[in-house]
């Protein structure tokens, strides 16, 4: 049976986050998350109250050629949890006219060869497996409170073997004076892997001046619901 894909949506921009960041790239967004977290700002890839009522079926082909019509310097692969899907073919697809495929990934599931980037996210609710972290390209940490990077270093036994761990404020944190000040005093005490980080996009509303991309559903952590 040929492979198709729930796409949540896709669209034109410039990396936000991380090395490459300020590069124009064309983004992927897969239906499906099983981790939830309660801050998502893709709450329309898994949250009963955001998912839309029709979602795309594409194939990797057709991807890879929606992709390649916007000339990008290359394709991220995200959602969502991307590896919750079958990526290989889609990998394969975009490599055949090309373009370059990143992921972004929580590090939980198994990840496909052939990327040219991998950027692993950890969440508490399903954390990376060590093979994931072995072949990360960089390492998005976000930091929810003052601990987290200590919780996270510590969980992961004590260090990391990428050269780039990126601290970024989860986005309803961007102002809390104890997170940024924690983010600020662990660079500067420790440097590299160690690098503040930030959602440059959001700012310029980068992503949302292509009309195929969906508005933004962030969650914003409401206990009293359960999320």
């Amino acid at each position: 049976m040929p492979t198709v894909y729930p796409v949540n949506e896709t669209f034109l921009s410039w990396q936000g986050e991380g090395v490459h960041m300020g590069r124009k790239a064309f983004f992927i967004r897969l239906q499906g998350c099983p981790v939830r977290c309660d801050w998502c700002d893709s709450a329309s890839t898994w949250h009963p109250s955001h998912v839309p009522a029709k979602v795309r079926k594409a194939s990797p082909e057709e991807l890879a050629a929606e992709a390649a019509e916007s000339r990008p310097e290359f394709v991220v692969l995200t959602g969502g949890e991307p590896c919750v899907h079958d990526l290989k073919p889609l990998v394969a697809s975009l490599a055949a006219v090309g373009l370059p495929a990143h992921l972004e990934t929580c590090g939980a599931f198994d990840i496909p060869a052939g990327l040219a980037w991998v950027t692993v996210s950890p969440k508490w609710a399903k954390p990376p497996t060590s093979e994931a972290l072995s072949s990360a390209d960089e390492v998005k940490l976000i930091i929810e409170a003052p601990d987290s990077a200590d919780r996270w270093t510590e969980a992961v036994g004590g260090g990391w073997s990428c050269s780039h761990v990126w601290l970024h404020p989860e986005w309803s944190k961007r102002g809390d004076a104890a997170v940024l000040s924690a983010i600020t005093e662990r660079v500067k005490r420790l440097g590299p892997p160690y690098r503040a980080g930030w959602q440059v996009h959001k700012p310029y509303s980068a992503d949302s001046a292509d009309p195929r991309a969906r508005p933004p559903a962030p969650l914003g952590g409401d206990p009293s619901k359960g999320f």
